[in-house]
């Protein structure tokens, strides 16, 4: 075998190792570590070379899983390629395999493996026939919404006002200070009804450029803290205000480009998608 096939398979070997470390990482139950090239002594005391292994612990019981990994590019899995496997399996013992490979497996080879529980899966970089039936590419135009509030007018309860504050005239001019989360609208008990921010957050529009639009929010039963003054009762609150929209930006988004690894178990046909951020669909 030449060196540059024996970098290859090497690869393929540590590909699968972090797309099964990756995969266990998302499952509750952590192994202690996926690990590359371990040599494991059978009961016959032959060595065997495992291409990745790992091992975890449930109730005091130790599990292991094996795996056998086969660069094939242009041929399937023969069956004698996982009775080899079933055999150093069987030698070791307590331990579940897993044969992975890029093509497939020959008909031999599946119901061998089917028989002797060995799990058969199908690893590799996503092809366009994996994208059958999927969503490939996603394009997104955004645009960006600004509201500039031009004018903000509150409206006091002048009936309220003469009442609690006789010396209080019509024009008085009352000051609010404070970011525009920390005015805050109350009821007559105190208990927070809105603020400035989520306001101006509501204030509608139709997703288009407006000027001077108007709206105007109206309460029955809503107070204002006006310094000096304490809280004050307001009928509403008047807006004026510019909508800007600005120009679309695309943005597109193609699983090409994101997915790293494609998982398919040959038995039952489920795949699972492996993308660069280690995020599994």
């Amino acid at each position: 075998m030449a060196a540059d096939d024996i970098n290859e398979d090497t690869g393929y070997e540590k590909f699968a190792q972090e797309i099964y470390q990756t995969l266990l990482d998302s499952e509750d139950i952590k192994p202690t570590k996926v690990q590359h090239n371990v040599d494991l002594i059978g009961r016959s005391g032959c060595k065997h070379q495992i291409d990745v292994y790992w091992e975890y612990e449930i109730a005091g019981v130790t599990h292991r899983v094996a795996i056998e990994c086969k660069n094939y590019n242009t041929s399937n899995v023969p069956i004698g390629r996982v009775r080899d496997f079933f055999g150093a399996l069987t030698d070791i013992g307590n331990i579940n395999g897993i044969f992975v490979c890029k093509k497939g497996y020959q008909s031999g080879a599946i119901k061998f493996a089917e028989f002797y529980g060995i799990n058969l899966k199908e690893l590799r970089v996503p092809v366009d026939s994996d994208w059958d039936g999927r969503i490939q590419t996603i394009q997104i135009n955004l645009s960006a919404l600004h509201l500039h509030i031009k004018q903000r007018l509150t409206v006091f309860d002048n009936d309220w006002l003469k009442l609690n504050f006789p010396a209080t005239s019509e024009e008085q001019h009352f000051q609010i200070k404070g970011l525009a989360n920390e005015i805050i609208i109350k009821d007559k008990a105190g208990n927070k009804i809105t603020d400035l921010h989520e306001l101006d957050n509501k204030l509608p529009h139709e997703w288009k450029d407006e000027l001077n639009k108007e709206y105007e929010y109206k309460w029955d039963d809503a107070y204002i803290d006006v310094e000096g003054l304490g809280a004050i009762k307001l009928l509403s609150m008047k807006y004026v205000y510019d909508v800007q929209m600005t120009e679309p930006e695309e943005i597109i988004i193609s699983g090409k480009d994101t997915a790293k690894a494609i998982l398919k178990d040959v038995k039952t046909g489920v795949i699972k998608f492996f993308d660069k951020d280690k995020n599994i669909k």
